[in-house]
């Protein structure tokens, strides 16, 4: 076998290993990792969530893990068109990359009593 040929075998080679692992591979046929999520951690009970001031990284790949106390609260933000139903009891898992600075809103959007309009919050995300 020509020293080509076996530099591309062995380059499908490392490919193949690196895909069944998790990671991507660059241009060049390398493997490179993939960027790890954060996960922050909300907990969602009449009337709030807690946080509810989040700071998030333009880019930066997130997991928003949700756990809900004692009503299937909505999470919903509105100028990212995200939502999800928070059962409790369940953990509920948003993800997503920011992919724009600003501020953006976020509310609870299953009734949940007389306290349901103040329940909300706010995402930064910066550059």
């Amino acid at each position: 076998m020509n020293h080509s040929r076996r530099r591309i075998c062995l380059s499908a080679a490392y490919g193949i290993g690196a895909l069944l692992s998790g990671a991507a591979i660059n241009a060049r046929g390398q493997a490179k990792t993939a960027a790890k999520e954060r996960v922050v951690k909300i907990q969602a009970k009449k009337f709030v969530y807690t946080p509810n001031q989040i700071i998030l990284k333009k880019g930066e790949p997130v997991v928003l893990e949700f756990t809900s106390v004692d009503f299937v609260h909505g999470f919903k933000i509105p100028d990212m068109n995200i939502r999800a139903d928070l059962p409790p009891g369940k953990v509920t898992q948003v993800r997503l990359t920011p992919d724009k600075a600003g501020e953006y809103d976020f509310l609870c959007d299953n009734f949940c009593g007389s306290g349901h309009e103040e329940m909300s919050g706010k995402i930064t995300v910066i550059d």
